[in-house]
């Protein structure tokens, strides 16, 4: 039996970037790397690509965040539940999409503390998804899936009953047979602790 091929013609991407910090004791958003702030980083990748729109979601020190946006042509949204977890950045992004666009038939979503997230990176999840048709196309790393991945609509609802602090790795688990990957050796480094960032520097 042959299985249904999704296709993507209309990509998103939501930057997910509203967490606390809480272990790091300052907005990561800000951290300076290469001259720019991380969330520089992850959005000036987003726009190189032609996947629109793009989105960020902001939450905990929204003010300050948000001026690193100014003028660069995103969406900028708040998620006022963000003590939740990431889930409900998820479901903030995903109606943000909705509510902005009615032809978006997939979302590439990504986090703000991946430095080496690049515009070839996110074009090749999309590339990925119209070689195989799959629904999900996930970044593998240090043995697991996770961001930046796409997902076709046919996912949005799943998205939508995220709860807590899960993120779409859930899913991704969830569903290995409907899965493609993309190797980014480099999406284990994140910054989560001031020595993450130390080492990030050196």
């Amino acid at each position: 039996m042959s299985r249904i091929r999704f296709r993507v013609e209309h990509c998103a991407i939501v930057v997910l970037a509203a967490g606390m910090s809480s272990r790091l004791g300052k907005p990561k958003q800000l951290l300076v790397y290469h001259g720019k702030s991380l969330l520089k980083h992850s959005v000036d990748a987003a726009l190189q690509t032609t996947m629109r729109p793009v989105i960020v979601v902001l939450g905990a020190n929204s003010g300050a965040v948000k001026k690193e946006l100014e003028g660069m042509g995103t969406v900028v949204v708040e998620n006022e539940e963000w003590q939740e977890g990431m889930a409900s950045s998820l479901r903030c992004g995903l109606d943000a999409v909705r509510k902005g666009s009615t032809d978006i038939d997939g979302i590439i979503f990504m986090v703000c503390d991946q430095p080496y997230v690049t515009k070839s990176l996110l074009d090749s999840l999309l590339l990925a998804q119209h070689e195989t048709g799959l629904p999900i196309v996930a970044s593998s790393y240090d043995g697991k899936e996770g961001t930046p991945a796409l997902f076709h609509k046919s996912f949005f609802a799943k998205l939508k009953e995220l709860e807590g602090d899960t993120g779409a790795r859930k899913l991704i688990q969830k569903n290995e047979g409907k899965v493609t990957t993309v190797v980014f050796p480099k999406g284990v480094i994140d910054i989560d602790t001031i020595t993450d960032y130390e080492v990030l520097l050196k």
